[in-house]
Parts: C-alpha cells; structure tokens; sequence
C-alpha cells in the first residue's frame, strides 16, 4: 500500500442516504478496491480500481470529470476543499468505498493534513473485517459506519472474530453498526450479531438495512420479517432503527 497515493473510484459531494446521519450533507471520498464482494454490493464499480476515477466539479450538481488514478494527498485535499461550498453546510468528508482501510498506509498521512486544511468530522464507512488496520487509524477518524455482514444477505462466510475486534476499537469513536439483511437471512444469525454488538456496549447503535429497493424482489424482507428482525435485536440492544437506502430513492448517490 502506498502511503503517498491513493486510488480512488470517486470524490463528490451529496446526501447521506444511510445510517445515523442520513440527509446530513456529506462530501464523499470513495475508494477503491475492497477485500470482499458481498452479494447485495450497492457500489460494485469500486470493487476494482480504474485507471481514472470521477470528481464533481461543483458541489451536487453531478458535472463529473475524470482524473488518473493514482492521487496524491495534496491533490485529493484541493480536491476535498473545492466541494465545501457553500461554507457551513456540509456535516463531515466521508471515507467510503470500495473498502477505506485497504490503504490505511495512505490515510495515515493524508488525514492529519486534511483536517488542517478542512475542519470537519472524518466520517468512516467500513466493512468492519480489518481490526488491525482499524486499529492504525482509529485516532484520526471521528465517527464510525460499522458493518457487520451475515453470510446469508452477503454470500460470504462468516466474520463474526474479525467483527469483534473491530468493534472493540471502533467503541473507542462515535459508531453505530449497520446489518443488511435479505428474505433469506435467519434469525439465528441476526441473534449473533446483536449479541456481538451488546457484549460492547447495549448503548451502540444498531440500523437495520433492507436489501435495496432496486435490487431483485425475490430478496426483498417483506414487512414480517422486518419487524421480527427489529425485535430480536431490541431484546439486547437499546436503539435499533430500520432505515433503507434513501438516496437511492432520491435518484442521488
């Protein structure tokens, strides 16, 4: 991993659409290349890394250029800094992907110099799989997307130790987790992971995920089953919110 240069999928600024902080105005630094490929991907293009990658010119408006990959930390700072406008209405620059901490060599150097440059929170999106790299980072990063996959929405096997170290060190920073779950997850694995996250902290909160409207119906929870999934997990956890995709529905990404 490089820690003078990044490769990236995408830098743009929108709409939170999941989570916590969803309609919080965000600026979007996406990386790409990640260690898994879960079924339900909702960003497959940063699955690889292309040899150019997307940067909004003005904020929101979706006007996209293309710039080679790799880039520096200088240039993706200019870049950060282009996309705070207007002044005081953006929330935090999100660390996205792809999967961020894949260059956790990179953000070592290029996060001290962003927040002297761009005074926001430093919201990371992760898969929740790499502790140790986690564990490099954890004192430069603000807030804490935390996924925990269940093999049964994802397609992959199970990460329940990977998850567990992880989320001992994200209780260090604000977290909240987040589980996508489809028709054919179980209750019993959902059990599991509730109980991972309250063996933390009850406290942390936990979002419930629908697999997106847009993808196959066969998949979809019907209202049944998401209603026992928010039960289950409300016997061990204190807040536990169903939120879907929404900037999927407002046709932004």
């Amino acid at each position: 991993m490089s820690t003078t240069e990044a490769q990236l999928a995408e830098v743009f600024c929108s709409i939170q659409g999941e989570g916590l902080y969803l309609g919080e105005r965000q600026i979007f630094v996406r990386f790409a290349g990640c260690n898994l490929n879960c079924q339900y991907c909702d960003s497959p293009q940063a699955l690889s890394v292309p040899k150019e990658f997307k940067v909004e010119v003005t904020p929101g408006k979706k006007d996209l250029k293309q710039l080679p990959n790799p880039v520096t930390a200088d240039q993706l700072i200019e870049l950060v800094s282009g996309l705070q406008k207007p002044k005081g209405v953006t929330q935090a620059v999100v660390l996205t992907g792809g999967e961020p901490l894949l260059q956790v060599d990179f953000l070592k150097n290029f996060l001290p110099a962003l927040k002297q440059v761009v005074p926001l929170p430093v919201y990371l999106e992760t898969n929740g799989v790499l502790p140790g790299h986690l564990a490099e980072i954890i004192d430069l990063v603000d807030i804490i997307a935390f996924d925990i996959k269940l093999p049964s929405a994802t397609g992959l096997s199970e990460y329940w130790r990977e998850h567990e170290k992880a989320l001992a060190t994200a209780y260090h920073k604000e977290v909240f987790v987040k589980i996508v779950f489809s028709r054919e997850s179980k209750v019993t694995e959902m059990d599991q992971a509730v109980s991972l996250i309250a063996a933390v902290d009850e406290k942390i909160p936990l979002v419930l995920q629908p697999v997106s409207p847009h993808g196959p119906v066969k998949h979809r929870p019907n209202p049944d089953q998401i209603l026992a999934m928010q039960a289950v997990a409300r016997r061990k956890l204190s807040t536990v919110r169903v939120i879907p995709q929404t900037h999927k529905l407002l046709g932004m990404n």
